[in-house]
């Protein structure tokens, strides 16, 4: 029987230092649980890959954030579920390049989205109510004419003429939102066509990256890192391709012959 419940403290430390080298089932073996709940905590705390960590970062700096409390209070719990989708999508896609000015307007947007959202369902519901209104109408006047009710039938008539004002209300107001969802896109940048012009337009060259470098410590340490990382992943690649391997078809043979790994036997 595996363990259920809550992680502990060592659980959680040996999961956070183990993801990246061990894959979920490993994991579950390790702890004696069930794989499906090691998958979900990575996925919502820790994330797989490093835009899904982005994503998870950014998803837990809104729940930090002081007007997330004010979020709470303004949608339902669906619809904040949905905030938090787009907007960690969104900061990632910013790649934390975010001021706070930008910052609002992303929240603004993503408040269009879910307003344009609750105008949708509203549609539908008066779609479904004028559907439902005008099978009640047919179903009075297919009574003899002396058992018709007039004033029920004018009374769902008015009902649907209702119904469909409301409706023309909601296209327009959705209209006015997706323009001003438009405006809110472009003046952060964020369409296919302005991302694709940003890079065109982008003035940087090896000169300004080697002086980047130059001026940079931060930059030059993260570059220095990565560049360490990758030599030390060839040497240790270097050397095991370097050793005998035993194939399928039953050859032993060196994948990386060189004059420096030949062997002498």
């Amino acid at each position: 029987m595996k363990k259920r419940g809550r992680f502990s403290v060592e659980e959680v430390q040996f999961i956070e230092q183990n993801c990246e080298a061990l894959s979920p089932q490993a994991i579950a073996d390790q702890l004696d649980r069930d794989v499906s709940s090691i998958t979900k905590h990575i996925e919502e705390n820790i994330g797989f890959s490093a835009k899904q960590k982005r994503e998870v970062e950014a998803h837990q700096e809104l729940k930090r954030k002081p007007y997330y409390k004010e979020l709470e209070k303004q949608f339902s719990e669906a619809e904040l579920e949905m905030f938090q989708f787009h907007f960690k999508k969104m900061w990632a896609q910013f790649k934390d390049d975010v001021f706070h000015t930008e910052e609002i307007q992303i929240v603004d947007t993503i408040k269009l989205e879910i307003l344009m959202n609750r105008i949708l369902t509203s549609q539908h519901d008066s779609i479904i109510n004028i559907e439902n209104t005008e099978m009640l109408i047919s179903v009075e006047k297919q009574r003899d004419k002396e058992d018709q009710d007039r004033d029920y039938i004018s009374s769902l008539e008015r009902q649907i003429a209702m119904f469909r004002a409301a409706q023309e209300t909601l296209s327009k107001d959705y209209k006015d939102l997706q323009a001003r969802k438009a405006t809110m896109l472009k003046d952060l940048k964020g369409t296919r066509e302005q991302r694709i012009k940003a890079i065109e337009d982008s003035k940087l060259t090896f000169a300004s990256l080697v002086k980047k470098i130059a001026s940079d410590p931060t930059f030059r340490t993260q570059i220095g890192l990565e560049m360490e990382k990758m030599r030390l992943a060839t040497e240790a690649e270097k050397e095991r391709l370097s050793e005998y391997m035993k194939y399928e078809d039953g050859q032993v043979d060196q994948p990386f012959l060189s004059a420096d790994t030949v062997k002498g036997d």
